[in-house]
């Protein structure tokens, strides 16, 4: 397990869920956590328990999915926490609606709180992690590569995320700067998300994990040279499964769901 004393962790997304699990985990690994949300009780609640370990951690109640000022909230952040050295990009929301179903504002809704708003948080911190030789996580999903049905605003945002944390690592090490980038691909685990009114119902061959399940592993990555992940780790032979033939593999996956109708 690796030791955070000292280290400045920003968590966005933080009021429950897999955010939560990853704030709390990182102070009890000794960081100070900074965490953001929405709700600023549940937001409460987690930095309590993120202070029984780190005194020092801080949160902020912010809505992300208001780009135009998430600039200066992320440099606030920075100064208040006296540098950010790990920013985790957990904050996103599915929206589990068939294309038939789908309209422009939802994608548009959806594509803003999960890739426009982590991206212009990174922007705002670049040069500021690249002074600290700092760290990004992005939280995406293995929606991004599934192609799971009713998932196609969720997944497209993802897949967003993904591809723009490939070309900002090869951005970064063409230029030198030594800020590692990270991917995690979670799997299915027990959060309120597939829950949410205003989606459709959740179907899945796939057992939900506890939450706690998936801290390890992401807080592992920092100092790693690895990039990518998948949690649990199995997910990431059913992709390399699926790229040799795609239209093969999706026709399984339409194939499959229509006999559990």
């Amino acid at each position: 397990m690796s030791d955070l004393s000292g280290k400045k962790v920003f968590v966005t997304g933080a009021s429950t869920g897999i955010g939560a699990a990853l704030a709390v985990g990182a102070a009890q690994r000794g960081a100070t956590v900074g965490i953001c949300a929405r709700r600023a009780d549940r937001l409460e609640a987690v930095l309590a328990d993120a202070r029984a370990h780190a005194p020092d951690s801080q949160a902020f109640v912010v809505d992300l999915a208001d780009l135009d000022g998430l600039e200066s909230f992320a440099h606030g952040v920075d100064d208040a926490l006296g540098g950010i050295d790990v920013l985790v990009n957990t904050a996103g929301m599915p929206k589990r609606r068939t294309v038939m179903d789908l309209d422009p504002a939802t994608v548009d809704e959806v594509m803003a709180l999960n890739y426009s708003s982590p991206v212009r948080l990174t922007l705002a911190l670049l040069p500021r992690l690249i002074a600290r030789t700092g760290e990004v996580i992005n939280i995406s999903s293995v929606a991004a590569r599934l192609s799971p049905p009713a998932e196609a605003a969720y997944a497209a945002s993802k897949a967003a995320l993904t591809a723009w944390s490939e070309t900002m690592a090869v951005d970064l090490g063409i230029a030198g700067h030594p800020v590692r980038v990270h991917v995690v691909n979670p799997g299915v685990f027990d959060t309120e998300l597939f829950d949410l009114p205003g989606n459709d119902p959740f179907t899945s061959p796939v057992e939900k994990l506890p939450v706690g399940d998936i801290v390890a592993p992401v807080l592992d990555l920092i100092g790693s040279d690895t990039f990518e992940i998948y949690v649990p780790a199995w997910f990431g032979d059913v992709i390399t499964n699926k790229f040799p033939d795609t239209g093969k593999f999706l026709a399984g996956n339409i194939a499959w769901f229509r006999s559990q109708r």
